[in-house]
């Protein structure tokens, strides 16, 4: 099963060009679920919705606000924004919930869950983009614990372990993340939460490959500091009895331009998880 998380860009910059650029890295590498950051909503559109018509998938919507130090109307457009899954098979239910803000700016950040009725099993899909500000990892741990709180509380709807997809914005090795990793290892002191049990796909990439889901390589990453980091994520929890859900490999995807368009600012991240054993008939 091939999963993929990806920061689309919302309507900024060359929006048009960039969907389709964006179109065609999925239609070539046809994920079964996708998890989307910054989707845009606007004049009965929803991107989300096209893709999903253009590419013959279910998909759910998560909308959140537009945030505070965004231009209001890209091209004279009021657009909405939120997070979005797109899927090869039904989705049973959705959920959108808001994340904390701590001590932080009022901008509403939510995580979406859809329950993805997959051959074989159902998937306990999450999708979500947090707080962004350098300074905000306080704001982000709060989020991170609320998100693996939702996690830990709808996980058990599957019979599929949880896939969390997102923009995090904080890299592997910050406090934001320890709750994901390991929350058995990562103790009290990180705020993880107990059953999370949640790991980094990244680690069955092959050794070498390009890692960087924020590059400079690509024109379209903004800032002074032009910081290379990993910010993008795929976690899973541990795999079924079957080995249903064993990370089988991981890679990034979306990184290069399409015709000469680059289709984000964000590289996406795609993961090959074991497929759940087929039940054994019965005797």
């Amino acid at each position: 099963m091939r999963f993929l998380t990806w920061n689309v860009w919302w309507r900024f910059g060359s929006w048009e060009r960039r969907r389709e650029a964006i179109l065609a890295v999925l239609r070539a590498e046809r994920p079964d679920v996708c998890g989307l950051q910054e989707v845009w909503d606007a004049e009965g559109t929803n991107l989300a919705g096209w893709l999903a018509g253009e590419l013959g998938m279910h998909w759910a919507w998560g909308p959140g606000e537009v945030l505070p130090h965004w231009p209001d109307r890209p091209g004279g457009v009021r657009a909405g924004v939120g997070n979005a899954v797109l899927s090869r098979w039904p989705v049973i239910r959705s959920e959108t919930r808001r994340l904390p803000v701590a001590d932080g700016p009022d901008e509403v950040r939510v995580a979406l869950f859809a329950l993805v009725d997959a051959p074989g099993a159902r998937v306990p899909f999450f999708t979500t983009h947090l707080h962004s500000a350098p300074g905000g990892s306080a704001v982000r741990c709060a989020q991170a614990r609320a998100l693996a709180a939702f996690v830990a509380e709808r996980a058990g709807e599957g019979s599929f372990p949880p896939v969390v997809t997102g923009d995090f914005n904080a890299p592997p090795d910050s406090a934001e993340l320890r709750c994901f990793h390991d929350a058995s290892a990562a103790g009290a002191e990180s705020g993880a939460v107990p059953g999370a049990g949640l790991t980094d796909v990244w680690r069955a990439a092959p050794a070498g490959a390009a890692w960087a889901t924020w590059d400079p390589a690509n024109p379209l990453v903004a800032g002074p500091a032009k910081v290379r980091a990993r910010i993008d994520y795929i976690h899973t929890g541990p795999p079924d009895r079957g080995g249903g859900g064993t990370v089988r490999s991981a890679r990034r995807a979306g990184d290069a331009p399409v015709a000469g368009v680059w289709p984000s600012d964000h590289a996406a991240v795609i993961a090959e998880l074991a497929a759940p054993t087929a039940p054994t008939a019965p005797d």
